[in-house]
């Protein structure tokens, strides 16, 4: 038995116009400090971060052997340190289809009323015409997670929460859910051949999906997400290595400042399950010693380890991030794991699960040949030769993509 968890995982410089990042800390949390406050309380925490993440040998464009694999030293670097900024990964072209559909998406989000009634947790969900909610609602510069028993309890420690300013809306938007069905140019992007060439080199060639979602953190207004390590499923195999719980790629749309962004503790992949409570405690605050952020400008991609430790302060800055992430598993990680969801139902990763919920990087690669016919598509090795079953088309849309996210595998 495993237990299954559902996560709602460079420099401002390089983006004309973004402001300086300043993040969070103050007070008490439930609002003693001002959001004002609580950006100034952390500007040290921030200029010492800053400078730790500019000195890891951890970013820089892809780079691919003429037989399409990724270079050892990006890959040894990955595995070090437990996370990899591959710069420039998105092109201007597809970076502007993708803000536009997010654009979108964003505007067709109906927000919920203030009369609305959350959960227990201070969230809110809407369905727009699919089996799962595909927006998430939460209070301004809250934390759902911290210190809560939610997603088996794996965030312990409540970050700070200060005050939005009296202007700010009853709810804001968190999450989307199942980014592949609400968006095409998502779609594309999951068939992108150099994302894809980075996880078969991270996973393995049979290498098997995760989940796909959007994190929003407005400018003064985004919640945070308390500090935590994904996946529950593997921490006491006698097997258990740094890549169990697969990875998340991370695409900005925007930049990812030390103000808006994911921090994460370099190379506690590889420390196993880790007491946060304790971590703190000894840090004398939510502000983890030797954590950084991670800094990524529009168009870059993270690759981030699912067991570091990690955690988003809530978003005090100036700075808007939206990220689109993409999870992905090793094969032997998944294959008849027996996992118990959220809701108390308990499933069975086997093959047929396995291969329907895989044939949406197919569909995801055919997508992206059509609409970008100058590349040349990548090949998954699972599905190779069945390529015909997998044709993006109107047909397909409904047939296999619409509420493909309910076959999403956690571990």
């Amino acid at each position: 038995m495993i237990d299954q968890t559902e996560d709602p995982g460079l420099n401002s410089e390089r983006e004309s116009g973004m402001t300086e990042d300043i993040a969070v800390f103050g007070h008490s949390a439930g609002g003693g400090a001002s959001a004002t406050e609580h950006a100034l309380a952390m500007e040290e925490y921030i200029t010492v971060g800053k400078k730790k993440a500019r000195a890891l040998n951890n970013r820089g464009p892809i780079k691919l052997g003429d037989n399409g694999q990724l270079s050892p030293q990006i890959l040894d670097e990955y595995w070090e340190h437990g996370f990899y900024v591959f710069e420039n990964m998105i092109l201007e072209t597809e970076l502007a289809e993708l803000r536009a559909d997010m654009e979108r998406v964003l505007k067709e989000a109906s927000v919920p009323g203030s009369d609305v009634d959350g959960n227990k947790n201070g969230e809110a969900e809407l369905h727009n015409g699919f089996a799962k909610p595909s927006y998430r609602f939460a209070r301004p510069l809250s934390d759902p997670f911290g210190g809560t028993t939610r997603n088996k309890g794996r965030h312990p420690v409540k970050m700070e929460t200060p005050m939005p300013s009296t202007e700010a809306p009853h709810w804001v938007l968190q999450n989307l859910n199942g980014n592949l069905q609400l968006m095409d140019s998502c779609l594309r992007l999951y068939g992108h051949p150099g994302l894809l060439s980075v996880a078969e080199a991270i996973n393995g060639s049979d290498f098997v999906p995760y989940n796909e979602v959007t994190f929003i953190k407005k400018p003064g207004l985004g919640p945070s997400v308390a500090w935590h390590q994904d996946g529950t499923t593997h921490w006491g195999s006698q097997d258990w290595d740094q890549g169990a719980h697969g990875f998340n790629f991370m695409v900005q749309l925007y930049p990812s400042t030390a103000g808006n962004s994911v921090w994460v503790l370099p190379g506690s992949h590889k420390m196993g399950k880790l007491d946060i409570a304790k971590k703190v405690l000894e840090s004398g605050s939510e502000r983890i010693e030797g954590a950084v952020p991670l800094l990524a400008g529009a168009g870059d991609v993270i690759v981030n380890n699912r067991q570091m430790l990690h955690g988003s302060f809530a978003n005090t800055s100036n700075d808007l991030r939206i990220t689109l992430n993409e999870g992905f598993f090793p094969r032997e990680r998944v294959l008849n794991v027996k996992a118990t969801r959220l809701n108390g139902e308990e499933e069975v990763y086997d093959e047929e699960r396995i291969k329907k919920r895989s044939g949406i990087i197919a569909l995801a690669i055919d997508a992206r040949r059509q609409h970008f016919s100058g590349e040349a598509p990548y090949v998954y090795k699972p599905l190779e030769g069945e390529e015909d079953k997998y044709r993006w088309t109107n047909e397909t849309r409904e047939s296999i993509l619409k509420n493909y996210n309910l076959l999403d595998m956690y571990i």
